[in-house]
């Protein structure tokens, strides 16, 4: 079994450089969420800490596990192609939800729905150029 105590000082240098640095980028999104006012303000500040900071825990853990077991680990790529696929798509539907929901309410924080043609198209749309 291996300890972290056996980590080499040239390789717990940058493991805790990214660890500090995760760290930093999840406490300015987590700030960020609390200072900000709107939801769509709020919605882009905890990105920050999933994307950038969850990457730096990630590549610390990987480069920490390859030393400590001098073999290539990469199970975390399996993590980061998670977050990288699930977070964009996570904040567009909550920011969609939140748009539908302003609208259907009527808030002033959000422009209004453009017009929806319905109906059969005019004389106008059909008509070939000139």
């Amino acid at each position: 079994m291996t300890h972290l105590a056996d980590l080499p000082v040239w390789a717990a240098i940058p493991v805790a450089l990214l660890l500090l640095l995760g760290a930093s980028l999840a406490l300015i999104g987590s700030i960020g969420f609390v200072r900000l006012r709107s939801f769509y303000e709020r919605v882009h500040a905890p990105t920050l800490g999933t994307t950038m900071g969850i990457g730096s825990v990630l590549l610390a853990s990987m480069l920490c596990f390859t030393v400590l077991q001098s073999r290539l680990v990469l199970h975390e790529i399996l993590i980061a192609v998670f977050m990288i696929v699930t977070t964009p798509i996570t904040l567009m539907l909550l920011a969609r939800a939140a748009l539908y929901r302003d609208r259907s309410e009527g808030s002033d924080d959000v422009p209004a729905a453009p017009p929806v043609q319905t109906g059969a198209p005019s004389a106008q749309d059909t008509a070939p150029p000139v």
